[in-house]
């Protein structure tokens, strides 16, 4: 049983010098509040010393051990709060389970623990595992595998032995025509009668073997395809079944997951999701650490002031987690919840919503009557948004009302700056278009990474995909990623932080941030990348350099635009 006192977390170190937090924290794009960094980093030398329980994170020493596959890292939340007495603290969550557990000391406990005893899912659970055990045994079953490969077999040797009595049939007609003719020029009357009639009387009989022969192999297939799918419509009925089973324990656990908000409103995830594009909440919503924070702070009386998230452990293999950083919540598990549980808060506005670029200018690099080229700023769209109108495509529209174009040729992330094209004409759009596709346009970037980079250059080839969890994030997945590959050049390594020119010779989305920041490339998170690193004012990423054929005169044309950081 957990009461506000042993979830309730006072601060170690004293927290007289700090203002608290105004507003509630934005949880999608956030700068972590002072008292949450330190609530952070108390938690943070906790799980470094307690020893009430083991949990793998991949750590040695304190130090990050990629070569164990076994490890697990996870995500953590602090939640600063206050308590009805007027105290200052923090509560602690864990996303999921850790050391196979729900419930461990100082952490708070899961909206709904499907593990006690008591619980119902222990209970329908076995029963589709008993089923799922006996879709094993049928599907793996010596008798249906052998079926399926006695049919195969028979079906082989049926068309063999009709092959070969087609055959034989084809012989005999030449064979017969050939004594039909000999016997029309040698015989006539009843002679000649007789011998018709027995060669007649030949391709009746093989006909009849033909005949005979489809007959015995048609009963002898249907017999066996019976019995074949006799056994299979018990395997379809069990799967049937699990499913009926599975979608119906689904649907009663998340009913399970009820979610309460600061008026005391509580919804569960089915009508959380209801009304979302995927109805179905994805497996594992209500487990991560921001609704178990805000959950038990509601239940008990606690006020919320501010939130944080870290990373504690070595990253999933596909996914950027770095050590100790601080994350925003996830998309398509948390944003429904969060999005009830937040009504009421005084909370921060969207920093995604708002108009970074509103006062910065878009300076025309290069322009003719084919196209135009410019120096985007860093927080401008290359195209409008969901909810920002404003972006270089808009402007561009503006400045050339009696133009076909301006067409856009290619993007940048809103965070990056620098060099962009667009096409003025259908013709150069045509052109353009071409010279992208067939990777004819050079360009070259220039970030900085926090980190020393060892080596002088390299290259790194990690296919990506989108996370279909946690858009707009990208996943490393080379089973169904696609080829991404990017050239590096280190120019200087200053205060701990490696500049680089990067060459991207594919072009996915955030492909330069990612093969920077994932272990398996360079590990090193560029400045300010709120998605794979740490928010700062920028991302410093700027698209520097571009290379291209000029769409009408074919002469190649060399831009380039110094970045500012």
């Amino acid at each position: 049983m957990h009461t506000p006192d042993l979830c309730f977390t006072r601060f170690t170190a004293t927290i007289d010098g700090y203002s608290l937090p105004e507003r509630f924290t934005f949880p999608f794009y956030y700068t972590p509040h002072p008292l949450c960094v330190l609530a952070a980093e108390q938690l943070q030398h906790h799980l470094l010393t307690q020893q009430d329980w083991q949990h793998n994170f991949g750590l040695l020493n304190g130090q990050l051990n990629r070569d164990d596959e076994s490890a697990i890292g996870k995500m953590f939340g602090v939640l600063l709060v206050q308590n009805p007495q007027g105290e200052i603290g923090f509560l602690s969550a864990f996303s999921g389970k850790v050391a196979e557990q729900n419930l461990l000391p100082g952490f708070v406990p899961p909206v709904f623990d499907m593990l006690t005893k008591e619980s119902f899912f222990h209970r329908e659970f076995a029963e589709i595992t008993d089923i799922n055990h006996q879709v094993k045994q049928l599907s793996q079953s010596s008798e249906l595998i052998q079926l399926r490969q006695q049919i195969e077999t028979d079906r082989q040797t049926y068309q063999a032995q009709e092959q070969a009595q087609r055959q034989t049939m084809i012989e005999g007609r030449a064979k017969r025509k050939q004594q039909r003719e000999q016997a029309e020029s040698m015989l006539s009357g009843e002679a000649l009668k007789a011998v018709l009639d027995d060669l007649a009387k030949q391709s009746v009989a093989e006909k009849n073997v033909l005949k005979y022969l489809k007959l015995e192999w048609d009963e002898k297939l249907a017999s066996e395809e019976a019995r074949l799918n006799s056994l299979l419509a018990q395997l379809d009925t069990l799967k049937e079944q699990r499913k009926t089973l599975s979608n119906a324990l689904q649907h009663k656990l998340f009913a399970q997951y009820r979610f309460l908000n600061v008026h005391g409103e509580q919804s569960d995830l089915n009508a959380i999701f209801a009304p979302t594009t995927s109805p179905v909440p994805p497996a594992g919503s209500g487990e991560c650490a921001a609704p178990k924070l805000l959950q038990y702070a509601f239940t008990h009386g606690l006020k919320p002031l501010a939130m944080a998230e870290f990373w504690w452990g070595v990253s999933p293999k596909s996914e950027v987690r770095q050590h100790k950083k601080f994350y925003p919540s996830c998309h398509s598990k948390c944003q429904p919840i969060l999005g009830h549980m937040l009504q009421g808060l005084n909370m921060d506005p969207n920093p995604l919503e708002e108009n970074w670029a509103e006062d910065k200018a878009l300076e025309i690099v290069y322009q003719d009557e084919a196209m135009v080229i410019v120096n985007k700023p860093s927080g401008l769209l290359s195209v409008p948004g969901k909810t920002i109108s404003d972006s270089a495509y808009t402007r561009l529209q503006a400045l050339f009302p009696d133009m076909e174009g301006p067409f856009v040729i290619h993007r940048l992330d809103m965070a990056t700056s620098g060099l962009l094209v667009f096409a003025l004409t259908r013709r150069a759009n045509k052109s353009l278009q071409k010279q992208f596709i067939s990777r004819g346009v050079q360009k070259r970037y220039v970030a900085l990474l926090e980190g020393k980079v060892s080596q002088s250059q390299g290259e790194i080839t990690l296919p990506m995909r989108g996370d279909p969890n946690d858009r707009p994030r990208q996943l490393v997945c080379f089973e169904h990623g696609k080829p991404a590959h990017t050239d590096w050049q280190l120019i200087e390594t200053r205060d701990g932080r490696s500049k680089l020119y990067l060459y991207p010779r594919t072009g996915r989305t955030h492909q330069l941030r990612v093969h920077c920041a994932h272990h398996l490339g360079l590990n090193m998170p560029m400045v300010g990348d709120g998605l794979y690193g740490e928010k700062a004012k920028r991302l410093h990423l700027h698209s520097e350099s571009l290379e291209l054929d000029h769409p009408y005169s074919k002469e190649r044309m060399h831009f380039q635009v110094d970045a500012e950081f």
